[in-house]
């Protein structure tokens, strides 16, 4: 008896079953896929239209604004403080600076300086095709300056940016070339009285008038001790009492004495005599000088006894 043949089944994977050859169009896609670099991009034109006359004197006013922004805040808050216009709400024009516009002093005050230098740069900006400053930035390193020198830094920046508008990189490293020029040998001794000079300076601002004693003598500025602290200024700012070398002593001791006791948590009352004696321009205390740091020294005990630094 013959035996019927056995039929052997074929194994496919299921993507054999279900796919379907490609016609041309898929083949065509898939090569594209492949080589994106032969794709052809259709990129449709746009008509850029000239602006109409009114339209560049619009352009070129709201520039101005945009430039100005920083000038314009500065002259603000000018007024509002010389005019004390926040004294309705508020006590000090810091405070109301600070509620405000979240403005810290310092910032206030440098944009107030900056619109200082930019009324200065406007009398002469023919010379440099009216490239004012845009940012707040840029003029903060010629507040050091004179007014003349501000103008000629200016100058010089926009010549080596180019003729366009200087970056503040550029204006810090020409105003820093001509402080150098300027610059008179340091010839401050450690221990000296010194006069702090604050004009055209807001890091200094209540320091004014302040008496100082170097601790330090660097190349262009002096590291000198004041009732608060330690701070490093510049030759500019300073200006020799040309005390005796036993005055200069005396005047160490009374630092030392005010420095103990001086803190920012202490009573206003107390902080102002305090900040008072800072400004002697003599080099001892009066009778009564020494008994009102006598007390404050007590009151918080930081002596038994202190040495006598007044004179009758």
């Amino acid at each position: 008896m013959t035996k019927p043949s056995s039929k052997r089944k074929k194994a496919t994977s299921a993507t054999s079953r279900d796919s379907t050859p490609p016609d041309d169009q898929d083949l065509e896609d898939i090569s594209q896929e492949e080589n994106p670099a032969t794709a052809t991009i259709t990129v449709s034109a746009v008509e850029v239209t000239e602006l109409t006359q009114e339209e560049q004197s619009d352009r070129l006013h709201l520039e101005r604004k945009v430039e100005r922004a920083f000038f314009e805040a500065g002259k603000a808050l000018a007024e509002l403080r010389d005019r004390r216009l926040y004294r309705s709400s508020h006590h000090t024009f810091e405070d109301y600076c600070r509620d405000r516009f979240g403005h810290s002093r310092r910032q206030s005050y440098l944009l107030m300086d900056a619109a200082v230098v930019f009324d200065n740069l406007v009398e002469i900006c023919d010379q440099f095709d009216h490239k004012l400053p845009t940012a707040e930035g840029q003029v903060r390193p010629m507040t050091k300056l004179e007014p003349q020198e501000q103008q000629e830094a200016w100058l010089r920046a926009v010549e080596v940016a180019g003729g366009k508008v200087p970056t503040g990189r550029i204006v810090k490293d020409v105003v820093q070339r001509i402080m150098e020029r300027t610059q008179i040998p340091n010839t401050y001794q450690l221990g000296e009285v010194c006069q702090i000079l604050a004009k055209d300076n807001p890091e200094l601002r209540g320091k004014g008038s302040c008496w100082a004693i170097v601790s330090a003598v660097n190349d262009f500025s002096c590291t000198v001790k004041m009732w608060d602290g330690e701070y490093t200024i510049g030759l500019q700012h300073l200006k020799s009492f040309n005390y005796l070398p036993e005055e200069c002593q005396q005047m160490q001791l009374i630092s030392d004495r005010i420095s103990q006791v001086y803190s920012d948590l202490l009573e206003e009352t107390v902080k102002s005599l305090l900040q008072s004696l800072g400004k002697l321009n003599r080099p001892y205390l009066t009778a009564v000088e020494e008994k009102l740091l006598s007390l404050i020294e007590r009151e918080y005990r930081l002596i038994d006894q202190s040495p006598q630094t007044h004179r009758q």
